[in-house]
């Protein structure tokens, strides 16, 4: 138990200091070429069938089908605690998302944008909320369901969403990789801390 916090903690701190260093390097440098290599090999494989599926998928990360699962984890579910706790997990994780978007104003990427966005670029909003959602409810999955298999599935199948949705970005031209990748490790950070909060003070696991 005591080998597993500390695993826990040193993955939080690593993916914090990471996430820190990331931001003040593009705070000083608004783009590298990372962000302009990978964009340009996605950029190979754009057309209408392939973007109407990465709209599709990005919208998993947008405001509207986030707000609506949390709103429908209040009808649905039985345990109101868990339900409590996801919706205040996505509202703290736009909130914390705006502020550092705010400290950093990182421009969005100079190239073709297949959907309209405003506001500043890193870390990538529908990155970081869908991960914090998503991956809240991964937790809860992995906590609560007894079927290995269905557990299973259902972790992958999240996981899976979480990382679509960040590539989705990149594709649609209104995110550089780098975003994704900040708000990747941002979040990882975020869920570490959150859930030890509220498992002590909430949930009382």
């Amino acid at each position: 138990m005591k080998r597993k916090k500390i695993i826990k903690w040193l993955t939080c701190f690593i993916s914090l200091g990471l996430f820190v260093l990331l931001s003040v390097m593009i705070a000083y440098h608004k783009e590298f070429k990372i962000d302009t290599t990978v964009y340009n090999f996605m950029a190979k494989f754009i057309s209408d069938p392939l973007t109407f599926i990465v709209k599709v998928i990005t919208n998993f990360g947008g405001a509207v089908v986030l707000i609506l699962l949390a709103i429908s984890s209040i009808l649905v579910c039985k345990n109101k605690k868990n339900c409590y706790c996801i919706c205040l997990n996505l509202a703290l994780a736009k909130l914390f998302n705006i502020v550092i978007k705010m400290l950093i104003e990182r421009p969005r990427p100079a190239v073709m944008h297949l959907v309209i966005e405003k506001g500043y670029s890193f870390p990538s909003g529908h990155t970081m909320v869908s991960m914090a959602f998503y991956g809240f409810i991964i937790y809860l999955i992995y906590q609560n369901i007894s079927n290995k298999k269905l557990k299973l599935l259902a972790i992958v199948g999240l996981s899976i969403l979480i990382g679509a949705i960040g590539i989705s970005r990149v594709y649609l031209g209104v995110h550089y990789i780098t975003d994704v990748i900040g708000a990747w490790i941002c979040t990882l950070s975020y869920l570490i801390i959150y859930i030890t909060i509220v498992n002590k003070t909430v949930l009382k696991q």
